[in-house]
């Protein structure tokens, strides 16, 4: 007995894209582990910390995508290299610098944002809402993991000048 009320076949496309996400965030988790190991220099600190936590949220994430797919009656991948295969993203370099290594996450995340936005639409497509309102929390997220890192990566003055600032008169 079905507990779902969408066809099989609709979902497919949905579950083949979910793995794809899965496979995405296995190596996305392991890049944040081996930057969190490996970080150096005067942002240890906050990146050791910053790292860490992004690899927790991770961690949860590829589970809540595995269980989707089992609740979509299908079956996750589950082998590394067939991540390695499938995920658009790459393992990451233990030696590069602080800067590269968030300039490597937010390149990251837009290929995991492109991957979220393709799971929407398929999910649209097939009437799939839980997996819409899963994905659509993660995207929000994500954007402003996203923002706070790019932030961390700018020099104040390339954002702000102050003779530049408009007082709002009320």
């Amino acid at each position: 007995m079905s507990y779902l009320n969408i066809q099989d076949e609709k979902l497919l496309p949905v579950v083949m894209d979910l793995n794809t996400l899965l496979a995405d965030y296995h190596i996305y988790y392991q890049k944040l582990r081996t930057f969190h190991w490996n970080v150096l220099g005067k942002n240890f600190f906050d990146l050791h910390i910053q790292f860490e936590e992004m690899y927790n949220d991770a961690k949860v994430k590829i589970d809540e995508v595995a269980e989707r797919i089992l609740t979509l009656r299908h079956h996750p991948v589950s082998k590394f290299s067939d991540y390695l295969k499938i995920s658009s993203l790459e393992e990451g370099n233990a030696l590069v610098s602080d800067q590269d290594m968030v300039t490597e996450l937010i390149g990251d995340h837009k290929k995991i944002l492109a991957q979220m936005s393709e799971i929407i639409e398929k999910a649209n497509s097939a009437g799939d809402e839980g997996t819409i309102d899963l994905i659509g929390a993660y995207i929000r997220e994500l954007e402003k993991s996203s923002w706070m890192l790019n932030a961390w990566s700018k020099k104040a003055k390339e954002h702000l000048n102050v003779n530049e600032l408009k007082t709002v008169k009320r």
